[in-house]
């Protein structure tokens, strides 16, 4: 028995995919220890039963009939990739499966083979392939079967290994044998392959790789690595094949496309990583709302018990002092709604942009008139314009006006009383460039790449002052709808800069 007779052999016997043969009638006739075990069987409880055995109940009547529309018409055929394909164990528990399924006469009598995989244990393929490895390089020059019933089956079994390539190299790395199903996928044959060297598939700094790699594998090492080839990830197998004498003559390559595992694990760490996003953001908002909430709630109630104690008229005064902290508290609760309605329409795509011609300057003055009312004591708006007064704009007016006054309430929250806040309006072109500077606590520095992306984020500096971390968030997301773009410049105790450029505007 040459070394090829000897790896159809080895390898029907030692795979680490379930293989078994039936003949025409669906009588097992041939079974591999990894089916075996898959199936949880022992050999003498397979051999002569029908492949209805590993049947689930439900479908055994089904199975029969496509077994004997196949045995009339028996093709190449592979089976469950896309579908949900069950097998039953013997302790009756059912998993899912992939089969490919091939034929071969032998004597004049139809052969089935059928190769099975787990298709719920594709993250154990790797150890499945060192462990085979490993018995194959034990096993190698063993035993010897009758050759001329052995080697079509053998054939038959490599050319469809499921996923992956089987190859042998001699010294030269060139091929001695390769097949696969995996070759098909590539664009590669074994008729274009054997005789050739590695080079013929493997370029470029893969080519490199493979070479180390088999170096290593002729001094007599089994290997395991995985490399990247074309968008595709393989883990390889290899394994030194032993003369008589002991000397390494050959190398057993085998290649697993394990390239839906990788994205497997890949879709996990990203799920994993939203779903630590979504716990930072919960945590975030319970604490927000649990201080934005309750603070203007309590102060309700308490000037609502208190104002009730003042009956008399001489004490209006203190009457009114209670009723505007009532005022005050509903107005920071009504802006704390409108975030969250603002943001929830704007992600939902609810926000339907209403494009007008308006007067620029007319629209800003009313924001800070509108804002007039929010401003802390003392504090005051200061407006440039290098914008004509009669120029027009052509663009969603209330979103603008958002945007406008979200951040001058912003100046104001963060400023102490007293402080003026700048605005700024600049043309550019056909764009409108507007600045809106305070002199308040600015951002941290450590802190500043988290100010637009993190919902609920507050900075260090501004946990004791009102506000829902939402505010920003709304403001970019305004822009991106109306062809916008912010930035800011901010330095702690000193004050921040928020730059707006809302593009090809001006008529």
């Amino acid at each position: 028995m040459n070394s090829e007779q000897e790896i159809y052999k080895h390898l029907f016997e030692n795979s680490g995919e379930g293989m078994l043969v039936t003949n025409n009638r669906g009588i097992i006739e041939i079974v591999n220890p990894s089916l075996l075990q898959l199936f949880g069987y022992q050999k003498s409880e397979l051999i002569g039963q029908r492949i209805e055995i590993l049947v689930p109940d439900a479908v055994k009547n089904q199975h029969q009939k496509h077994r004997e529309g196949y045995t009339s018409h028996p093709e190449k055929r592979k089976m469950g990739g896309n579908m949900d394909l069950l097998a039953k164990r013997k302790n009756g528990t059912e998993f899912s499966v992939e089969i490919g399924l091939n034929y071969c006469s032998i004597n004049n009598d139809l052969k089935v083979v059928a190769i099975v995989t787990d298709i719920t244990e594709r993250v154990e393929a790797s150890k499945k392939l060192k462990q085979l490895n490993k018995e194959l390089e034990q096993k190698i020059t063993t035993r010897t079967l009758e050759l001329e019933k052995s080697q079509k089956l053998y054939n038959l079994i490599s050319r469809n290994f499921p996923r992956g390539i089987i190859s042998v190299f001699d010294k030269d790395l060139n091929y001695i044998f390769t097949e696969g199903q995996e070759l098909d996928r590539i664009g590669f044959s074994s008729l274009n392959l054997i005789g050739k060297s590695y080079t013929e598939r493997f370029k470029n700094s893969i080519g490199k790789l493979i070479k180390e790699k088999l170096d290593l594998v002729f001094n007599g090492e089994g290997i395991s690595f995985e490399f990247e080839e074309n968008g595709a990830f393989y883990v390889v197998n290899a394994v030194p094949l032993k003369s008589l004498d002991g000397n390494v003559e050959q190398a057993l390559v085998i290649e697993k496309n394990i390239t839906e595992s990788k994205l497997a694990q890949q879709k996990v760490k990203d799920n994993l990583e939203k779903e630590i996003e979504l716990n930072e953001l919960k945590s975030r908002f319970v604490s927000m709302a649990s201080h934005e909430f309750r603070t203007p709630l309590s102060t309700i109630m308490s000037s609502a018990t208190l104002a009730g104690k003042y009956a008399e008229k001489e004490q209006q005064e203190k009457r009114d002092k209670h009723l505007n902290r009532i005022k005050s508290s509903v107005k920071n609760l009504t802006s704390i709604l409108n975030d969250f309605l603002s943001i929830d329409k704007l992600e939902d795509g609810k926000i339907q942009l209403t494009k007008s011609e308006f007067l620029f300057e007319e629209l800003v003055l009313e924001a800070t008139d509108e804002m007039e009312y929010y401003l802390k004591k003392d504090q005051h708006i200061t407006f440039h314009n290098e914008i004509s007064k009669t120029q027009l704009v052509y663009s969603d007016r209330n979103v603008i006006k958002n945007i406008l006054i979200n951040l001058l309430s912003n100046a104001s929250k963060y400023s102490a009383k007293g402080k003026e806040i700048i605005l700024k309006l600049n043309p550019i072109n056909k764009d409108v460039q507007i600045e809106i500077i305070d002199k308040g606590i600015g951002i941290p520095e450590k802190e500043q790449g988290k100010i637009f992306n993190n919902r609920f984020f507050r900075a260090g500096n501004a946990t004791n002052i009102e506000g829902t971390g939402l505010g920003l968030t709304i403001v970019k997301k305004y822009l991106s709808l109306i062809g916008g773009d912010i930035s800011f410049k901010s330095k702690e105790d000193v004050g921040t800069t928020f730059t707006i450029t809302i593009s090809n505007i001006l008529l």
